[in-house]
């Protein structure tokens, strides 16, 4: 009688995971060299064939267009050989970054003499679920091959071609590097039952990022029985304190909003102290509308606003919870900056607040009271950033407080466990 293994009676998105858990089982031990061979392995193998992930990207665009996608996202989707060889460059600076596997985080020797460590070690088996951006699918590959995990991927049925041939590239080179070629997959199937199955591996899949909307985020973090790390939308905030210099309060909002408004990163409301609004409102509104923003004011906003050549419309208790992700902003003035931090702690999605003031006092309270992922004095939004702040590379932006919150490098792929050592103790 033959004996089935639970491979054979597993779904086909199960299976797949099954085989990633084994080979983070392979990974997990890998000295850095290792990783780093199969990494460079891939960043070569992106550029010889680059051609025909242009050419398989070339349909998802087609199609795309065929659907009447906007151009803002068919940017996202499109892939050309020199974006091919940007992707490849960044596969190389993540070679190029620290290991943090095997890291002691703590250690100590315990008065009854036993030696214990904590040390960083893999999550395991990652699934990754985003939308239209091809370029995550190898960042996400090869930040989770560097920090010893395999990834499951499930991109958008919009970049599936795409995603198809870039997972073929570096499936191949890392199993030519000598590692093992499921520590890269894609997910099977373009439809929702595929996501959903994902959501329910657990004891197959150690952690979810999903990276996208709100909505994406949202049933993910509500539907899925796996751990969840939430990479959240970014309602953020540009509070203009009484003692703020102008020049450096109007470059700030202008480059927070319109520098790219696409991102989590951009502002989304600006909140102005009532004693600068005066002095502050007309210039910023002159240069909100050089960018080419409209802005969403409440009353005393639109009192500054008659002479102005913004676009000005009338706020809605909806457009304080808007992310935007375009040519918009929320305004409002408030009495105070404990005003500001009220407003903030409604509204926000806890990603990043900015105050703009010369008062150390006042940046002072408002780093302490608003309680977001990232706070930024006399600093624009966009900052909010794993390259921007050091880490070389990220997953994404965690906006919950579990395990990682900002913007998730290599360290935060990782979990810990401890390393006891004895000498025949026992415990009396």
């Amino acid at each position: 009688m033959t004996t089935l293994s639970p491979y054979d009676s597993m779904s086909p998105v199960n299976q797949a995971a099954y085989r990633a858990k084994g080979a983070a089982a392979t990974l997990a031990p890998l000295p850095r060299a290792a990783k780093d061979d199969a990494l460079l392995a891939v960043a070569d193998a992106l550029e010889v064939r680059a051609s025909e992930i242009v050419e398989a990207n070339a349909q998802d665009v087609a199609k795309a267009r065929e659907a009447g996608i906007s151009e803002g996202m068919i940017d996202r989707l499109t892939l050309t050989p020199e974006r091919v060889r940007a992707i490849a460059s960044d596969v190389r600076d993540v070679a190029a970054l620290p290991d943090p596997v095997g890291e002691v985080v703590r250690g100590s020797t315990l008065p009854n003499g036993i030696d214990l460590r904590q040390v960083r070690v893999p999550l395991g088996v990652v699934g990754i679920i985003y939308e239209g951006r091809p370029n995550v699918t190898v960042d996400a590959a090869a930040l989770c091959l560097k920090s010893g995990n395999a990834v499951l991927l499930r991109g958008s049925s919009s970049a599936y071609r795409s995603n198809t041939a870039l997972v073929r590239v570096l499936r191949d080179a890392v199993g030519g590097a000598g590692l093992p070629a499921d520590a890269v997959q894609l997910v099977p199937g373009e439809g929702r039952d595929s996501v959903r199955e994902l959501m329910r591996a657990r004891g197959l899949v150690d952690v979810l990022i999903p990276r996208g909307g709100a909505s994406l985020i949202n049933t993910i973090v509500q539907e899925s029985v796996v751990p969840v790390i939430e990479t959240g939308t970014g309602n953020c905030h540009v509070y203009v304190d009484a003692d703020a210099d102008l020049d450096t309060a109007v470059e700030i909002l202008v480059n927070s909003k319109a520098q790219r408004v696409g991102v989590c990163n951009a502002a989304e409301t600006l909140l102005v102290h009532q004693d600068i609004a005066p002095a502050f409102l007309p210039r910023a509104l002159e240069a909100l509308a050089e960018a080419g923003v409209t802005v969403h004011a409440d009353e005393r906003v639109m009192a500054y606003a008659k002479d102005s050549a913004a676009t000005v419309v009338e706020a809605t208790t909806e457009d304080w919870e808007t992310e935007y992700l375009s040519h918009d902003i929320a305004a409002a003035v408030v009495d105070s900056l404990d005003r500001a931090v009220e407003h903030i702690r409604l509204w926000t999605s806890g990603h990043t607040e900015a105050i703009v003031t010369t008062s150390q006092q006042a940046a002072r309270r408002f780093t302490q009271l608003v309680d977001s992922t990232t706070v930024a004095v006399n600093a624009s939004t966009r900052f909010t950033d794993g390259g921007q702040f050091g880490f070389g590379a990220e997953i994404g932006i965690s906006t919950q407080k579990l395990h990682a919150r900002g913007p998730m490098g290599l360290p935060e792929l990782t979990s810990t466990k401890y390393i006891v050592t004895g000498d025949g103790h026992v415990r009396r």
